[in-house]
């Protein structure tokens, strides 16, 4: 009885002996998967997709829209910051939280766990991009593409998701004019759908803020969008806004036709594609379009540019007046001469004319 006691003891010494040298070894070459692998610097990210070295040495890591942890690990591993994917996909089963798209500086050696988590974290790398007022749906999209935070086709696409025009009560095909232009900052290679969503919850959070904008339909909203993109495009000093929108609201009201130049701008730029005119002429004025308000009257079918806070202001506030026209009076200042008659609005052009210094 003794002799097996003491079998048993010995039998279990061995045991744990062995399984704490197994444990200590699995330790050790945790702790040694883990660390990060010893590279000179910026040799990290050569010749791997998604994974760039700057001059300074700091390594940028893409997270694609719907990529998977393992494809993720690959792509880190072949670019030596890990030692093993497969000690990341280990971790990854039993991490709770998922890797989220985007952008990741790298600015030190990183531990395989820290650079899950830091992949987990959406703390990313912002980059700063300025949407000026009066741009078109079209030039934002550039704009956008140049900072490279979406491509052209995605922004245009997801300005025109169905799903995404209905959810903010847009009833126009497109999101033009309800993109507010402002200053963003966005990851590289974002998801194009949430930059329009950020430009869209901008846009009615601005619009809350506005005097005047009051309980309003989907339907008057759009209208009064459409003449804010007109107005951004006309005016050159802010305090003229106003009045000019009010010159809008009266021709709209007696059913005169708008005969803004800058939805001949439009036209020719945004529909038939051609570099922007350094004038207009008579036969522009005749080109047949829906947007054309020399053409027609009322309103064109949606807006020609983003409105910003001035242009959307002076609808939502218009100044009243008699005044039926304006005419530019002073190119360096950028101000008009409003008018109430076509005889004024015709002498105005005469005297403009006049005014001008003699080469």
């Amino acid at each position: 009885m003794i002799r097996f006691f003491r079998f048993v003891a010995r039998t279990l010494c061995v045991v744990i002996a062995a399984f704490l040298v197994i444990a200590v070894g699995c330790g050790g070459l945790f702790f040694y998967l883990n660390a990060p692998p010893p590279l000179p610097p910026g040799m990290a990210g050569i010749d791997v997709e998604g994974v760039t070295v700057s001059t300074e040495g700091v390594t940028r890591v893409v997270v694609r829209d719907g990529e998977t942890a393992g494809s993720v690990g690959r792509r880190l591993e072949d670019a030596g910051l890990i030692r093993s994917g497969l000690l990341w996909n280990l971790v990854s089963r039993f991490r709770r939280d998922f890797i989220k798209q985007g952008v990741y500086e790298i600015s030190a050696p990183m531990t395989l766990v820290e650079l899950r988590g830091l992949l987990e974290t959406g703390r990313q790398e912002m980059t700063r991009v300025t949407v000026p007022e009066g741009v078109t749906l079209s030039k934002m999209a550039s704009i956008l593409a140049k900072h490279g935070i979406t491509t052209v086709e995605n922004f245009l696409a997801a300005a025109s998701d169905k799903t995404i025009l209905a959810e903010y009560g847009i009833p126009g095909t497109t999101a033009e004019g309800y993109l507010y232009p402002d200053t963003y900052f966005f990851p590289q290679e974002y998801a194009a759908r949430l930059v329009v969503k950020t430009m869209l919850d901008t846009f009615y959070e601005k619009l809350a803020l506005l005097p005047g904008n009051g309980q309003t339909t989907t339907a008057a909203l759009h209208e009064k969008v459409i003449l804010a993109s007109i107005v951004e495009r006309e005016y050159r000093v802010p305090e003229e806004a106003p009045l000019m929108s009010g010159v809008f609201y009266n021709r709209l009201n007696i059913g005169m036709r708008l005969q803004s130049c800058a939805t001949v701008e439009y036209i020719i730029t945004e529909i038939q594609g051609k570099p922007h005119p350094a004038r207009l002429f008579y036969r522009d004025l005749e080109i047949p379009s829906p947007y054309n308000t020399y053409r027609v009257p009322g309103l064109p079918p949606g807006p020609i540019s983003a409105p910003g806070n001035v242009a959307l202001n002076a609808v939502f506030n218009p100044e009243s007046s008699d005044y039926l026209y304006f005419r530019l009076a002073d190119a360096d200042a950028g101000r008009h001469y409003f008018s109430k008659t076509n005889e004024e609005h015709n002498n105005a052009l005469v005297l403009y004319v006049k005014a001008r210094p003699v080469d």
